[in-house]
């Protein structure tokens, strides 16, 4: 963050908020005029540093209320047997964040299905099939108490 400056943070602070702000809104909340905005904006895109904007569904509306954190360990630790898990696991909708983990464990997954009954598909027909998968452990979240997509900017 060594490039940005105070009004750089404020800009990224007001689009984790709602990125469907017009310009002229978001230059206003930031102290700055349309075109200089603008062009931060674009600086910071170009950078990198704004990936994409998106549309944050309501999950529970959409039947899919159901969070598993699943660890998997795989069979084999070669460079080759991770690209292939990873691979594949970017080909499953369900699985919607996958880190690499230290520990016991090799990798972490979200999963996000409507019900136990779609995981247990999920995870007879998908998931133990993955590339290199030696093990699998699941753990139902109860209760979602905190989910945000702002990274904490000060």
């Amino acid at each position: 963050m060594e490039n940005l400056d105070s009004f750089d943070l404020k800009i990224l602070r007001e689009l984790q908020n709602n990125a469907d702000l017009s310009m002229q809104d978001l230059g206003e909340r930031v102290g700055l005029s349309h075109t200089p905005c603008w062009r931060r904006i674009k600086r910071l895109e170009k950078q990198g540093i704004i990936k994409r904007k998106v549309t944050l569904l309501d999950a529970e509306q959409l039947n899919l209320s159901v969070n598993v954190f699943v660890q998997v360990s795989l069979r084999h630790h070669r460079e080759n047997a991770l690209n292939r898990f990873e691979d594949a696991v970017l080909d499953v909708d369900e699985i919607v964040e996958c880190y690499t983990v230290s520990g016991e464990k090799d990798f972490l997954l979200r999963v996000v299905v409507a019900d136990v009954t779609a995981y247990e598909h999920l995870l007879k027909h998908t998931l133990v099939h993955l590339p290199e998968v030696g093990n699998l452990s699941s753990t139902f979240a109860l209760r979602q108490v905190k989910y945000t997509t702002k990274l904490p900017l000060h």
